[in-house]
């Protein structure tokens, strides 16, 4: 397990939302990236979590007052698998590459097949 503030662990956020293609970036809509110190009771061991409407099933009427799309990353399950710093930020780069593939509407299945797991 890795010691690391949550400042810390939000740079990592940030560092790995860095590493996103702004070609990819720019097509995001309506989404916002939070940290959580704690994953779902039901899924303590749950590193990120995309909630919201992908892109891809998103009709002329989703836009009238929706609020943006969360993809959260959860510091404490990633901390307890991870053991240097620089495991952390890898394992932060996967999660938020994982997570914006939902909001393009691409399911686990098809990210395992691209050997995102």
């Amino acid at each position: 397990m890795v010691e690391m503030t949550r400042e810390e662990f939000e740079a990592a956020v940030a560092e790995g939302l860095d590493q996103v293609p702004p070609e990819l970036t720019r097509l995001m809509d309506n989404v916002v990236v939070l940290v959580e110190d704690d994953a779902p009771p039901h899924d303590p061991e749950l590193l990120g979590l995309y909630e919201g409407v992908p892109l891809t099933e998103r009709g002329e009427v989703w836009a009238a007052g929706s609020l943006p799309d969360r993809i959260t990353v959860y510091r404490h399950p990633t901390l307890a698998i991870c053991d240097t710093p620089e495991d952390v930020a890898e394992e932060v780069a996967i999660t938020v590459v994982h997570e914006i593939a939902h909001h393009f509407g691409i399911d686990d299945d098809r990210l395992h097949e691209l050997g995102w797991d």
